[in-house]
């Protein structure tokens, strides 16, 4: 069973109301936080961490087909823009077409890659991104299939903490720990 197969959607998921944003400052608020608990939720259960404002729309997440309904583009903008402000989401373009959905803060995908660096042995050892992306031994991890710009973020925190060190080799790109 792949993860995709695990993940349910929530109730409101099947409400028609869901997909119109609410007149009604409560009523949005709440429905604001329960799209915003959905899309950190389908982006952990994924494994996903980018997401393209321009095919959102067409997406599982913010289309049910069962019921016909989708979320406008200004509604997508609106849940964005409070993953933003909760610090769950970071636009990567100036044009805000593309974004990472931070389900874990960058500090905290730090700390996770630094913990499988310790638990793997990977001490003083060289690591491709290539390998830690996309490796036979980070199948299980949760940076697994981890966009490279993000992996990137988190290594240099690591780097600044002189835990790490990012290495050039060859326009190849890898991390040395400490």
């Amino acid at each position: 069973m792949s993860t995709q197969d695990k993940f349910e959607m929530p109730w409101q998921y099947s409400f028609p109301p869901f997909f119109t944003l609410q007149p009604n400052l409560d009523t949005r608020k709440l429905q604001l936080d329960a799209w915003c608990a959905l899309v950190l939720s389908y982006f952990r259960t994924h494994r996903l961490c980018v997401i393209d404002v321009n095919e959102s729309q067409s997406s599982p997440l913010f289309s049910n087909t069962t019921l016909n309904r989708k979320l406008s583009p200004e509604t997508i903008s609106v849940i964005l823009d409070e993953l933003r402000k909760t610090g769950n989401l970071e636009w990567i373009d100036k044009n805000k077409r593309r974004a990472w959905v931070l389900w874990k803060s960058v500090d905290e995908w730090a700390k996770v890659l630094y913990r499988w660096a310790v638990d793997n042995g990977m001490l003083s050892t060289v690591c491709t991104f290539y390998e830690l992306i996309h490796g036979q031994d980070t199948t299980e991890e949760e940076f697994h299939g981890m966009d490279q710009d993000l992996l990137l973020k988190a290594l240099r925190c690591l780097e600044h903490q002189k835990r790490a060190e990012i290495i050039s080799m060859d326009g190849n790109m890898g991390v040395k720990f400490f």
